[in-house]
Protein backbone atom coordinates (compact mmCIF):
# COMPACT_ATOMS: atom_id res chain seq x y z
CA UNK A 1 0.00 0.00 0.00
CA UNK A 2 1.31 3.44 -0.97
CA UNK A 3 -1.65 5.82 -0.72
CA UNK A 4 -4.62 4.71 1.36
CA UNK A 5 -8.23 5.93 1.59
CA UNK A 6 -10.13 5.04 4.78
CA UNK A 7 -13.87 5.31 4.16
CA UNK A 8 -15.74 5.73 7.43
CA UNK A 9 -12.68 7.25 9.07
CA UNK A 10 -14.62 8.85 11.92
CA UNK A 11 -16.36 5.63 12.99
CA UNK A 12 -15.59 3.14 15.75
CA UNK A 13 -12.83 1.32 13.87
CA UNK A 14 -12.01 3.93 11.25
CA UNK A 15 -10.95 6.67 13.64
CA UNK A 16 -8.27 4.49 15.20
CA UNK A 17 -7.31 2.65 12.01
CA UNK A 18 -6.66 5.92 10.17
CA UNK A 19 -4.28 7.10 12.87
CA UNK A 20 -2.49 3.74 13.03
CA UNK A 21 -2.05 3.71 9.25
CA UNK A 22 -0.66 7.25 9.38
CA UNK A 23 1.85 6.19 12.03
CA UNK A 24 3.00 3.34 9.79
CA UNK A 25 2.74 4.86 6.31
CA UNK A 26 3.12 8.59 6.92
CA UNK A 27 0.44 11.21 7.49
CA UNK A 28 0.29 12.43 3.90
CA UNK A 29 -0.31 8.92 2.54
CA UNK A 30 -3.55 8.18 4.41
CA UNK A 31 -6.74 10.07 3.50
CA UNK A 32 -9.57 10.25 6.05
CA UNK A 33 -12.76 9.73 4.07
CA UNK A 34 -15.93 11.10 5.66
CA UNK A 35 -19.55 12.08 5.03
CA UNK A 36 -21.23 15.41 5.89
CA UNK A 37 -22.18 15.45 9.55
CA UNK A 38 -19.34 13.10 10.49
CA UNK A 39 -16.33 15.25 9.71
CA UNK A 40 -12.89 14.48 11.16
CA UNK A 41 -11.97 16.49 14.25
CA UNK A 42 -8.93 17.07 16.42
CA UNK A 43 -5.87 14.98 15.64
CA UNK A 44 -7.67 13.03 12.93
CA UNK A 45 -8.34 16.26 11.04
CA UNK A 46 -5.03 17.94 11.74
CA UNK A 47 -2.61 15.07 11.16
CA UNK A 48 -3.35 14.38 7.48
CA UNK A 49 -5.58 14.90 4.44
CA UNK A 50 -9.32 14.33 4.50
CA UNK A 51 -11.92 14.16 1.74
CA UNK A 52 -15.62 13.55 1.19
CA UNK A 53 -16.14 9.84 0.55
CA UNK A 54 -19.81 8.86 0.55
CA UNK A 55 -20.18 5.24 -0.59
CA UNK A 56 -23.56 6.06 -2.17
CA UNK A 57 -21.82 8.54 -4.51
CA UNK A 58 -19.37 6.61 -6.72
CA UNK A 59 -18.28 9.73 -8.63
CA UNK A 60 -17.17 11.27 -5.35
CA UNK A 61 -15.17 8.17 -4.43
CA UNK A 62 -13.56 8.07 -7.88
CA UNK A 63 -12.59 11.74 -7.68
CA UNK A 64 -10.90 11.24 -4.31
CA UNK A 65 -9.08 8.15 -5.59
CA UNK A 66 -7.75 10.12 -8.57
CA UNK A 67 -6.87 13.23 -6.59
CA UNK A 68 -4.76 11.36 -4.03
CA UNK A 69 -3.50 8.56 -6.31
CA UNK A 70 -5.09 5.96 -4.02
CA UNK A 71 -4.06 2.31 -4.46
CA UNK A 72 -5.73 0.81 -1.34
CA UNK A 73 -9.19 1.40 0.13
CA UNK A 74 -10.38 0.44 3.61
CA UNK A 75 -14.16 0.40 3.33
CA UNK A 76 -15.60 0.69 6.86
CA UNK A 77 -18.97 2.19 5.95
CA UNK A 78 -21.74 0.14 7.61
CA UNK A 79 -24.45 0.25 10.27
CA UNK A 80 -23.87 -1.74 13.44
CA UNK A 81 -26.00 -4.77 14.20
CA UNK A 82 -28.72 -3.36 16.46
CA UNK A 83 -29.06 -0.14 14.45
CA UNK A 84 -29.26 -2.11 11.21
CA UNK A 85 -32.27 -4.08 12.47
CA UNK A 86 -34.21 -0.85 12.86
CA UNK A 87 -33.06 0.50 9.47
CA UNK A 88 -32.71 -2.53 7.17
CA UNK A 89 -33.06 -0.64 3.88
CA UNK A 90 -30.38 1.85 4.88
CA UNK A 91 -28.15 -0.99 6.09
CA UNK A 92 -28.35 -2.58 2.63
CA UNK A 93 -27.87 0.72 0.81
CA UNK A 94 -24.68 1.50 2.69
CA UNK A 95 -23.32 -2.01 3.15
CA UNK A 96 -24.02 -3.56 -0.25
CA UNK A 97 -24.88 -0.86 -2.78
CA UNK A 98 -22.04 1.17 -1.30
CA UNK A 99 -19.61 -1.72 -1.60
CA UNK A 100 -20.61 -2.24 -5.22
CA UNK A 101 -19.71 1.38 -5.92
CA UNK A 102 -16.34 1.01 -4.23
CA UNK A 103 -15.51 -2.20 -6.07
CA UNK A 104 -16.33 -0.58 -9.40
CA UNK A 105 -14.02 2.33 -8.59
CA UNK A 106 -11.34 -0.15 -7.49
CA UNK A 107 -11.73 -2.11 -10.73
CA UNK A 108 -11.37 1.03 -12.85
CA UNK A 109 -8.43 2.50 -10.92
CA UNK A 110 -6.49 -0.59 -9.81
CA UNK A 111 -7.11 -0.36 -6.05
CA UNK A 112 -7.07 -3.12 -3.47
CA UNK A 113 -10.07 -3.17 -1.10
CA UNK A 114 -10.52 -4.23 2.53
CA UNK A 115 -14.14 -4.54 3.68
CA UNK A 116 -14.62 -6.10 7.13
CA UNK A 117 -17.08 -8.90 7.67
CA UNK A 118 -18.24 -10.06 11.10
CA UNK A 119 -19.20 -12.96 13.33
CA UNK A 120 -22.68 -11.69 12.46
CA UNK A 121 -22.28 -13.38 9.07
CA UNK A 122 -23.02 -16.68 10.81
CA UNK A 123 -26.42 -17.94 11.94
CA UNK A 124 -28.11 -20.43 14.29
CA UNK A 125 -27.23 -23.44 12.09
CA UNK A 126 -23.51 -22.61 12.20
CA UNK A 127 -21.37 -24.75 14.55
CA UNK A 128 -21.08 -22.59 17.66
CA UNK A 129 -17.79 -23.76 19.14
CA UNK A 130 -14.60 -23.50 17.08
CA UNK A 131 -16.63 -22.30 14.10
CA UNK A 132 -14.75 -23.43 10.97
CA UNK A 133 -13.45 -21.02 8.34
CA UNK A 134 -15.66 -22.64 5.71
CA UNK A 135 -19.08 -23.54 7.09
CA UNK A 136 -22.79 -22.78 6.73
CA UNK A 137 -23.70 -19.09 6.91
CA UNK A 138 -27.45 -18.50 7.32
CA UNK A 139 -27.80 -15.30 9.40
CA UNK A 140 -31.23 -14.05 10.45
CA UNK A 141 -30.41 -10.36 10.75
CA UNK A 142 -30.04 -7.81 7.96
CA UNK A 143 -26.63 -7.03 9.43
CA UNK A 144 -25.57 -10.65 8.96
CA UNK A 145 -27.18 -10.96 5.52
CA UNK A 146 -25.30 -7.88 4.37
CA UNK A 147 -22.01 -9.21 5.75
CA UNK A 148 -22.35 -12.55 3.91
CA UNK A 149 -23.17 -10.62 0.74
CA UNK A 150 -20.12 -8.43 1.35
CA UNK A 151 -17.91 -11.51 1.43
CA UNK A 152 -19.44 -13.01 -1.71
CA UNK A 153 -19.45 -9.78 -3.71
CA UNK A 154 -15.83 -9.08 -2.82
CA UNK A 155 -14.88 -12.63 -3.81
CA UNK A 156 -16.77 -12.21 -7.09
CA UNK A 157 -14.81 -9.08 -8.00
CA UNK A 158 -11.56 -10.88 -7.26
CA UNK A 159 -12.34 -13.86 -9.49
CA UNK A 160 -14.18 -11.93 -12.20
CA UNK A 161 -12.07 -8.78 -12.48
CA UNK A 162 -8.89 -9.46 -10.50
CA UNK A 163 -9.62 -6.80 -7.86
CA UNK A 164 -7.43 -7.51 -4.83
CA UNK A 165 -10.18 -7.86 -2.20
CA UNK A 166 -9.53 -9.02 1.36
CA UNK A 167 -11.47 -9.13 4.63
CA UNK A 168 -11.66 -10.55 8.13
CA UNK A 169 -14.68 -11.56 10.20
CA UNK A 170 -14.29 -9.29 13.19
CA UNK A 171 -15.62 -10.41 16.57
CA UNK A 172 -16.88 -7.82 19.04
CA UNK A 173 -14.30 -5.03 19.26
CA UNK A 174 -13.48 -3.33 22.54
CA UNK A 175 -11.93 0.15 22.66
CA UNK A 176 -11.48 2.99 25.14
CA UNK A 177 -11.27 5.63 22.37
CA UNK A 178 -14.63 5.52 20.60
CA UNK A 179 -17.85 5.13 22.64
CA UNK A 180 -20.19 2.24 21.79
CA UNK A 181 -22.69 2.94 19.02
CA UNK A 182 -25.37 0.29 18.63
CA UNK A 183 -23.65 -3.08 18.49
CA UNK A 184 -24.67 -6.32 20.19
CA UNK A 185 -21.23 -6.71 21.77
CA UNK A 186 -21.08 -3.10 23.03
CA UNK A 187 -21.85 -4.19 26.58
CA UNK A 188 -18.22 -5.29 26.79
CA UNK A 189 -17.19 -1.66 26.23
CA UNK A 190 -19.89 -0.10 28.43
CA UNK A 191 -18.99 -2.26 31.39
CA UNK A 192 -15.52 -0.72 31.68
CA UNK A 193 -16.93 2.83 31.68
CA UNK A 194 -19.29 1.93 34.52
CA UNK A 195 -16.49 0.26 36.46
CA UNK A 196 -14.20 3.29 36.20
CA UNK A 197 -17.04 5.66 37.17
CA UNK A 198 -17.83 3.48 40.18
CA UNK A 199 -21.38 2.76 39.00
CA UNK A 200 -23.36 -0.49 38.98
CA UNK A 201 -23.61 -1.97 35.49
CA UNK A 202 -26.81 -3.43 34.05
CA UNK A 203 -25.93 -6.15 31.53
CA UNK A 204 -28.27 -6.55 28.53
CA UNK A 205 -27.19 -10.16 27.86
CA UNK A 206 -27.89 -13.09 30.13
CA UNK A 207 -25.29 -14.97 32.11
CA UNK A 208 -23.48 -17.61 30.08
CA UNK A 209 -23.74 -15.80 26.72
CA UNK A 210 -20.37 -16.56 25.13
CA UNK A 211 -19.15 -14.26 22.36
CA UNK A 212 -15.83 -13.80 20.59
CA UNK A 213 -14.18 -10.47 21.43
CA UNK A 214 -11.03 -8.58 20.47
CA UNK A 215 -9.17 -5.56 21.79
CA UNK A 216 -8.89 -2.72 19.28
CA UNK A 217 -5.07 -2.85 18.92
CA UNK A 218 -5.38 -6.46 17.73
CA UNK A 219 -8.23 -5.53 15.36
CA UNK A 220 -6.13 -2.77 13.79
CA UNK A 221 -3.19 -5.13 13.47
CA UNK A 222 -5.35 -7.75 11.74
CA UNK A 223 -6.73 -5.23 9.23
CA UNK A 224 -3.28 -3.98 8.31
CA UNK A 225 -1.43 -7.31 8.44
CA UNK A 226 -3.86 -8.98 6.05
CA UNK A 227 -3.54 -6.18 3.50
CA UNK A 228 0.25 -6.44 3.73
CA UNK A 229 0.23 -10.24 3.37
CA UNK A 230 1.82 -12.00 0.40
CA UNK A 231 -1.09 -12.78 -1.97
CA UNK A 232 0.63 -15.99 -3.05
CA UNK A 233 0.01 -17.43 0.43
CA UNK A 234 -3.70 -16.63 0.52
CA UNK A 235 -5.90 -19.65 -0.06
CA UNK A 236 -8.86 -17.66 1.27
CA UNK A 237 -9.40 -13.95 0.81
CA UNK A 238 -12.74 -12.66 2.01
CA UNK A 239 -13.99 -13.51 5.43
CA UNK A 240 -10.98 -14.78 7.42
CA UNK A 241 -11.98 -15.86 10.92
CA UNK A 242 -9.88 -13.94 13.47
CA UNK A 243 -10.13 -14.50 17.20
CA UNK A 244 -8.49 -13.36 20.40
CA UNK A 245 -10.74 -14.24 23.36
CA UNK A 246 -14.19 -15.64 24.06
CA UNK A 247 -16.07 -14.79 27.24
CA UNK A 248 -19.51 -14.43 28.83
CA UNK A 249 -20.69 -11.38 30.84
CA UNK A 250 -19.86 -12.97 34.18
CA UNK A 251 -16.30 -13.68 32.98
CA UNK A 252 -15.52 -10.08 32.09
CA UNK A 253 -17.21 -9.00 35.34
CA UNK A 254 -14.87 -11.19 37.37
CA UNK A 255 -11.86 -9.96 35.39
CA UNK A 256 -12.76 -6.38 36.31
CA UNK A 257 -13.34 -7.30 39.97
CA UNK A 258 -9.76 -8.54 40.19
CA UNK A 259 -8.79 -4.88 39.84
CA UNK A 260 -11.93 -3.23 41.26
CA UNK A 261 -13.43 -5.66 43.81
CA UNK A 262 -16.22 -3.22 44.72
CA UNK A 263 -17.69 -3.27 41.19
CA UNK A 264 -21.29 -4.50 40.89
CA UNK A 265 -23.28 -5.91 37.95
CA UNK A 266 -26.94 -6.95 37.53
CA UNK A 267 -28.82 -8.39 34.56
CA UNK A 268 -31.73 -6.92 32.58
CA UNK A 269 -31.84 -8.86 29.30
CA UNK A 270 -32.57 -6.94 26.10
CA UNK A 271 -34.56 -9.41 23.93
CA UNK A 272 -33.25 -8.06 20.60
CA UNK A 273 -29.60 -8.05 21.65
CA UNK A 274 -29.97 -11.48 23.26
CA UNK A 275 -31.58 -12.95 20.12
CA UNK A 276 -28.78 -11.58 17.96
CA UNK A 277 -26.09 -12.86 20.35
CA UNK A 278 -27.73 -16.31 20.48
CA UNK A 279 -27.47 -16.57 16.69
CA UNK A 280 -23.71 -15.91 16.69
CA UNK A 281 -20.83 -18.35 17.38
CA UNK A 282 -19.31 -18.79 20.81
CA UNK A 283 -15.76 -19.11 19.52
CA UNK A 284 -14.18 -18.97 16.04
CA UNK A 285 -11.49 -21.26 14.65
CA UNK A 286 -8.94 -18.83 13.16
CA UNK A 287 -6.36 -21.42 12.11
CA UNK A 288 -6.56 -20.39 8.42
CA UNK A 289 -5.59 -16.81 9.26
CA UNK A 290 -2.72 -18.09 11.37
CA UNK A 291 -1.50 -20.37 8.59
CA UNK A 292 -1.99 -18.07 5.60
CA UNK A 293 -0.79 -14.71 6.96
CA UNK A 294 0.64 -15.43 10.43
CA UNK A 295 -2.20 -13.90 12.44
CA UNK A 296 -1.50 -13.84 16.19
CA UNK A 297 -3.39 -11.72 18.75
CA UNK A 298 -1.46 -9.95 21.49
CA UNK A 299 -4.16 -9.35 24.13
CA UNK A 300 -6.11 -11.76 26.33
CA UNK A 301 -8.92 -10.75 28.72
CA UNK A 302 -6.71 -9.88 31.69
CA UNK A 303 -4.24 -7.82 29.64
CA UNK A 304 -7.09 -5.98 27.91
CA UNK A 305 -8.90 -5.33 31.20
CA UNK A 306 -5.83 -3.83 32.84
CA UNK A 307 -5.20 -1.56 29.85
CA UNK A 308 -8.86 -0.52 29.45
CA UNK A 309 -9.23 0.42 33.11
CA UNK A 310 -5.96 2.35 33.10
CA UNK A 311 -6.73 4.25 29.88
CA UNK A 312 -10.33 5.03 30.85
CA UNK A 313 -9.23 6.28 34.26
CA UNK A 314 -7.13 8.90 32.48
CA UNK A 315 -9.83 9.65 29.87
CA UNK A 316 -12.60 10.09 32.44
CA UNK A 317 -10.41 11.92 34.93
CA UNK A 318 -10.99 9.37 37.69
Amino acid sequence: MKNILVIGSTGQIGSELTMELRRRYGNDHVVAGYIPGAEPKGELLESGPSALADVTKPEQIAETVKQYDIDAIYNLAALLSVVAESKPRLAWKIGIDGLWNILEVAREHGCSVFTPSSIGSFGPETPRMMTPQDTIQRPRTIYGVSKVTTELLSEYYFHKYGVDTRSVRFPGIISYVTPPGGGTTDYAVDIYYYAVRGERFTCPLRQGTLLDMMYMPDALHAAIQLMEADPARLVHRNGFNVAAMSFAPETIYEAIRKVKPEFEMVYDVDPLKQAIADSWPDKLDDSCARQEWDWQPQYDLDLMTADMLEKLKVKLGK
